[in-house]
């Protein structure tokens, strides 16, 4: 039996106790707030409650794997999962909206035909095609195995088998997301959706590599899930878990070193003083035999790097969501999630990633419209959550709040007139919540484009230290988060020859 310290009760982290907990080891997770979750948090107010963090949940079978895992109850026992159909209602620039529906290519092929035109349908069909090549080629080494000695072969070999295009006498295939949206979608609104997927995260579609293909994939393939009462309750359950397996909890105990002794790691060092910690809060050292730890490289201690793999990701934008208290109830048939695209791709692009101001069209936003009983005080009223992309560490003003508000109105006409009070959550309040400077929120990890979008790997130059978690392999979202935890419970247990289960 293992003496096991973990860093933070993210949910990788939580994934990661639980299972190495199940394996026998004495686990204590240390967690400088006074909660778990990470991210993934709740705020409530006058009987209406949101999610601050990921409102829907994509690959739900990570989760239950989990509970298969580390117990005799199921997932299913513990929380209600509903599958969110149609999974989007997307308003586009134009005006027109499209609304697919959950998990059915012939139905979204049928829905575009609809809403955009004929042969849409027809093209976003074709290009899910390859997308699921690319998810085939990628899906064990970037999300179900520890990162490969040799990640170079996945930063230069670009996974999506794109279509020969024919430009100024030359024959070219598409290397980025917009260029697939360009060259093989051909229209402005499928590429809008396509670059929608990559917004969501972050990333600029410019240069993110057609590899991104997978995250539209994933939500067609695996499907889009709300879970009642919130994701919040997802958190609840794992963490209730944890403690079921006899994973140890100190709140309020921030780590602020991990202690090395001839090469390998001896435990870790709490703040508030010398000697050995004896209980939340208190300082000093704790010994440990194995130390699982944030991938974010911010304790003094932690190598930033593993194995030779590629430095972590730095600068991702980051979050503002506008949480909406409604009077009125929700219509019956509206969809959960709504993305209303903005007017002005380039210049919201350039705002994000360049030094350009914000578009006066508004930013492309996202509106999450539950309709949980859980949520709200009565079914009068209406639990409403709106979302955008900014650039991490900044603090957005009430103009931009104003323009995202505007925005929404597109799909949701007259929202203001009904708006019984708001609270704004800014990159601030992800950075106060998950440690990260500037409140970043990570990414998936992607083949290609260098490696430029790989993550650390869970195993690290020091022995006996591993990281879990957004920041460490395969990278950001809650899936991501839970196969982190998976993954270094393996190598923990079975060694640095561990290679994902099958």
């Amino acid at each position: 039996m293992a003496r096991i310290a973990v860093i933070g009760a993210g949910m990788g982290a939580l994934a990661a106790a639980a299972r190495l907990a199940v394996a026998g080891h004495r686990v204590t997770v240390y967690e400088r707030t006074e909660t778990y979750g990470g991210a993934v948090r709740r705020f409530e107010r006058d009987g209406f409650a949101f999610d601050t963090g990921p409102g829907l949940l994509t690959l739900p079978a990570v989760w239950r794997d989990l509970f298969v895992k580390t117990g005799k109850e199921p997932l299913e026992d513990c929380v209600e999962l509903v599958q969110v159909d149609p999974s989007a209602r997307h308003v586009f620039a134009d005006g027109t909206e499209a609304v697919l529906p959950n998990a059915s290519r012939a139905g979204v092929v049928s829905a575009l035909d609809e809403a955009l035109g004929p042969g849409a349908g027809a093209r976003w069909g074709d290009f899910l095609v390859r997308a699921r090549e690319a998810w085939d080629r990628t899906r064990r080494p970037l999300l179900e195995e520890p990162l490969w000695p040799n990640w170079t072969v996945l930063a230069d070999r670009e996974p999506y088998p794109a279509v020969p295009h024919k430009r100024l006498l030359r024959t070219r295939r598409a290397g980025t997301l917009a260029e697939v949206g360009a060259w093989e979608l051909r229209d402005p609104r499928l590429a809008a959706l396509l670059e929608s997927h990559a917004l969501a995260y972050g990333l600029d579609p410019r240069v993110t590599p057609a590899s991104a293909a997978v995250l539209p994939y994933m939500e067609h393939a695996f499907g889009m899930w709300s879970v009642r009462g919130g994701v919040r309750e997802l958190a609840r359950a794992v963490y209730e878990r944890c403690l079921a397996r006899r994973v140890v909890f100190e709140f309020g105990a921030e780590v602020t070193r991990i202690v090395e002794e001839d090469g390998r790691v001896a435990g870790v060092e709490l703040a508030g003083g010398a000697g050995r910690a004896s209980g939340s809060g208190g300082g000093g050292v704790v010994e440990a035999d194995f130390v699982v730890a944030p991938g974010a490289g911010r304790l003094a201690g932690l190598p930033p790097r593993g194995r030779g793999e590629v430095a972590p990701q730095r600068g991702l934008p980051s979050r503002l969501t506008v949480l909406l208290a409604l009077r009125g109830g929700r219509p019956e048939g509206t969809a959960h999630r709504t993305v209303v695209h903005t007017r002005d791709r380039e210049g919201e692009l350039e705002a994000l990633f360049g030094t350009a101001p914000a578009p006066a069209a508004g930013p492309t936003v996202t509106v999450l419209r539950p309709g949980d009983p859980a949520l709200v005080p009565d079914s009068a009223h209406e639990a409403v959550t709106l979302s955008v992309v900014v650039p991490a560490g900044t603090e957005p003003g009430a103009d931009l709040v104003e323009s995202v508000l505007g925005v929404a109105e597109r799909a949701l006409p007259g929202l203001r007139d009904r708006v019984l009070w708001r609270e704004v959550r800014t990159p601030a309040d992800i950075a106060e919540e998950t440690g990260v400077e500037g409140g970043s929120v990570p990414a998936p990890a992607l083949a290609a484009a260098g490696g430029r979008l790989l993550h650390p790997a869970n195993s690290t130059a020091l022995e006996g230290l591993f990281t879990a978690g957004g920041w460490a392999h395969p990278g950001g979202g809650l899936p991501h988060a839970g196969m982190s935890g998976a993954l270094v419970s393996g190598l923990v247990v079975e060694g640095p020859e561990f290679r994902g289960s099958r």
